[in-house]
């Protein structure tokens, strides 16, 4: 059998973990691996991953130290051609000129609905790997990426809380997730921050400020407000003028983390997810598995169609969001 991997959408910190489970997982069992390069968009335009030699097909040493890189050796990318009629057809037609007989897809929701659109045209098999910080997807405890995006936010907070403190300030951190508010909650509770806005939650400015007045009279010198992108005020700068139009008692700065969050070497809880539902992808499709996501819930790996994964809001943990209530207070 001829796998074909790719990713798609934005990178995730662990992409590469993954691909090195898949390349090694399918060449261990027997089978070849085409990588496919700058994902949908590549497989139209057939840009593969070279070995040494020139071929096409990924060997053992194509993925060698590949674990502790951020982003993706493959290079991502998004494709409105793929979107197409003509561009779905396009894209079996390579398929089979090339054999794949199967595709790992790694990315997030709109990677899983191109899979599934692709799906209605071929008849290979699609296991694909859930690579994305935002940690949106039903099917898994964790995406890919995940962990190393808050860490990442998590060190960035912990720098700022020393300026915030030298100056007595108000920091409101944006963080990226637009739909979700995983990385927000996760990097507020880890962070020790005093308010979180998340899409999921109603921002309320005049509780918010009465919050931090109580805060101020008790002599607390540094304020902490992650905000995800997707709040429904419309981020951190809004939230920034609201608040001082309703009286906050801290002078404020805003800082946006933007894409940095998806940068740099993954995390080991990262590395490890990864290479689990990498290797697991493989078996599935081996087992005759298609139209599916590998995820992993309660430490335990599963397959739950594509449509499930995205079909509604995956929502942040409500004991959590009591934890950091209580703990700010």
């Amino acid at each position: 059998m001829r796998f074909g991997i790719f990713c798609s959408g934005g990178d995730a910190p662990g992409m590469n973990p993954c691909l090195r489970a898949i390349v090694r997982s399918a060449i261990a069992a027997g089978h070849e691996v085409v990588g496919i390069r700058r994902g949908y968009h590549g497989l139209l335009t057939e840009q593969f991953y070279p070995d040494s030699t020139g071929e096409i097909l990924m060997g053992l040493r194509s993925v060698s130290n590949i674990s502790k890189l951020g982003g993706t050796i493959l290079h991502s990318s998004r494709s409105e051609e793929f979107r197409t009629e003509a561009g779905l057809k396009k894209a079996v037609d390579v398929l089979e000129k090339h054999e794949i007989d199967a595709l790992i897809p790694i990315g997030g929701d709109g990677t899983f609905r191109g899979a599934v659109a692709l799906a209605q045209h071929w008849d290979g098999r699609i296991i694909g790997c859930p690579g994305t910080i935002d940690n949106d997807l039903i099917g898994t405890d964790y995406t890919i990426g995940f962990s190393t995006a808050v860490h990442t936010a998590v060190e960035a907070l912990d720098k700022l809380r020393d300026t915030a403190e030298s100056h007595e300030r108000l920091f409101l951190v944006e963080v990226m997730g637009r739909h979700s508010g995983y990385i927000a909650l996760y990097t507020a509770l880890a962070g020790g921050a005093e308010v979180v806005a998340l899409p999921e939650t109603e921002t309320n400015v005049p509780l918010i400020v009465q919050h931090l007045q109580v805060l101020k009279a008790r002599g607390k010198q540094s304020i902490m407000i992650v905000v995800a992108e997707g709040d429904e005020l419309g981020g951190a700068e809004v939230l920034n003028e609201d608040l001082k139009k309703a009286g906050c008692p801290f002078q404020t700065r805003v800082l946006t983390l933007g894409h940095l969050q998806r940068g740099g070497s993954p995390a080991p809880e990262d590395r490890i997810l990864a290479s689990r539902l990498g290797t697991f992808a493989v078996k599935a499709i081996i087992e005759g598995e298609t139209g599916a996501m590998a995820g992993a819930v309660k430490d335990r790996l599963v397959l739950t169609p594509f449509t499930d994964t995205f079909a509604k809001h995956k929502p942040v943990p409500e004991e959590l969001l009591e934890l950091l209530q209580t703990l700010a207070s």
